[in-house]
């Protein structure tokens, strides 16, 4: 038969590995909760990056329309040089400029 200070020495002793039981799941859980405070906040930190990295990466396919109108500028200033080439070559060569150009003969 089992005796009442046996009884009670079980019951203490279980109590107390429970209460060690409690203070580790405790911590664990407490150390699991700061690690994900600190998970938050670098995931805040990327998600603040990437769209800062979104908004200065979405003028890039505008860029290829600016292109096409630079590229149709320089076409434009290069006819424009050889227009005024030409104007400098009539103007050097002809005793009657500016009035042939003005169309007064």
């Amino acid at each position: 038969m089992v005796t009442q200070s046996a009884v009670q020495q079980i019951w203490v002793l279980t109590l107390g590995v429970y209460v060690v039981v409690l203070l580790v799941v405790a911590l664990l859980l407490t150390m699991i909760l700061q690690t994900a405070r600190k998970i938050r906040g670098g995931v805040g930190a990327i998600w603040t990056v990437g769209q800062k990295v979104a908004n200065n990466t979405i003028q890039i396919p505008l860029l290829v329309r600016t292109n096409q109108v630079v590229v149709e500028i320089l076409e434009s200033a290069k006819g424009t040089i050889a227009a005024t080439d030409a104007i400098k070559a009539h103007a050097e060569g002809c005793p009657g400029c500016p009035a042939c150009v003005l169309g007064r003969r």
